[in-house]
């Protein structure tokens, strides 16, 4: 799936906005030169790992199935160990004459980091969707399962959480992160579409 212009502005205006930081008086003390640093590695590695995103699903036993990732992995796994090891240092930190603005900016990105790990874990490496000629299902990470029959779709469409495929009664949304994402996308759309024809065609009849 392309890159959407979400994912190239959101980590370019961080940097531009940790940048300008650093000519207010009352962030000076803080580590705004390294976190955009983190940050431009981080994307850098994004990119990368986008790259190599596989375009095709999995097909096993007659179904097609999206599964995680590399880009998902590093995100969340990368998340969780960054903040981790910003909460040790805030811990050893604890024991020096260490400057407080930088201990309360390391304490927040820390929390940040770890809220984003469990969030993109939880929408991303612990859903499972799989989907055949007939219907797809999806089952979060709690363990609900959706049932969406492919003759109900009526529209797909992007927002920040991913795709989402929408019927009169339910949706179902999915990371673009996904490998396959760019197939269930595409299949669906086509469903969506065949969908409005009939319902036309139908309409135009009676």
């Amino acid at each position: 799936m392309p890159l959407r212009w979400q994912e190239v502005a959101l980590p370019l205006l961080m940097i531009v906005v940790l940048i300008a930081l650093k000519h207010f008086p009352i962030a000076e003390e803080m580590p705004l030169a390294r976190t955009a640093g983190v940050i431009a590695f981080g994307y850098a590695a994004f990119l990368a790992l986008r790259l190599v995103q596989s375009e095709e699903p999995v097909v096993v036993d007659g179904w097609s199935e999206l599964r995680p990732s590399m880009v998902e992995y590093f995100a969340v796994y990368g998340a969780a160990a960054l903040a981790a090891a910003l909460m040790a240092a805030i811990i050893i930190g604890g024991f020096k004459a260490v400057n407080p603005a930088e201990m309360i900016a390391a304490f927040i990105i820390s929390v940040a980091l770890a809220g984003g790990a469990i969030v993109l874990g939880l929408m991303g490496l612990f859903v499972k969707i799989r989907w055949n000629h007939a219907q797809l299902e999806y089952c979060n990470a709690f363990g609900r399962m959706t049932i969406v029959k492919w003759a109900d779709v009526l529209s797909v469409h992007p927002n920040w959480r991913g795709v989402t495929i929408t019927t009169s009664t339910s949706s179902v949304s999915f990371s673009q992160f996904h490998s396959g994402a760019a197939h269930l996308a595409k299949h669906a759309t086509n469903r969506a579409r065949r969908n409005t024809e009939t319902a036309s065609k139908a309409f135009a009849s009676r």
